[in-house]
């Protein structure tokens, strides 16, 4: 997996070795280009990776969107959180009753000449103050619609990845993966 963020690559391994797959940590800055799609982001980093093509390589790409904005930030996550950070969400947010968002997540896989995106979403909504000192980004905001009310921040990491959009996205991954007709 190519990432420069060790708690994608840490959720990413916990939810594939359940399934007997092994993910080994690629560590990379990668070129993130701005646009307005996860999917064409994440296969752009793709194919900007000077890794052998004979080896199998995935890149995640997510983000938060929130109803009340247009799914801002969307796309632009990493960028917002670094420049406003979550304080600057939850002050976008004074004052909105209407609080739903989603979080969306895409695994691009490539292998050879064959690639292929996972597309998977939470549903949920913004909390009014950050809760919770675990997970990373905007975990200790967002409460999942089919959680018990906490932040992805509040939960234990098992906890989070029975819910989250990355969870979900690499499972469908790693159900594709071990499918054998893959040969992988």
């Amino acid at each position: 997996m190519a990432t420069g963020n060790h708690h994608k690559f840490e959720e990413a391994r916990e939810v594939l070795s359940e399934m007997g797959v092994e993910l080994r940590h690629l560590k990379v800055d990668r070129v993130e280009i701005q646009a307005d799609d996860l999917a064409t982001i994440a296969v752009f980093s793709l194919d900007q990776l000077e890794e052998p093509k004979e080896r199998p390589i995935i890149v995640e790409d997510a983000g938060l969107f929130i109803d009340r904005f247009g799914g801002f930030p969307g796309p632009y996550s990493s960028y917002v959180l670094d420049t406003i950070g979550l304080e600057g969400i939850l002050k976008l947010m004074e004052g909105v009753g209407e609080r739903a968002a989603s979080f969306n997540s895409v695994v691009a896989f490539k292998h050879r000449e064959e690639s292929k995106c996972f597309h998977r979403t939470v549903q949920g909504r913004i909390a009014h103050s950050i809760r919770g000192t675990a997970g990373f980004g905007y975990d200790p905001i967002f409460i999942p619609d089919k959680g018990d009310g906490r932040t992805f921040g509040e939960m234990k990491s098992e906890e989070k990845n029975a819910l989250s959009h990355r969870a979900r996205a690499f499972r469908a991954f790693g159900e594709w993966l071990s499918h054998p007709s893959k040969g992988f």
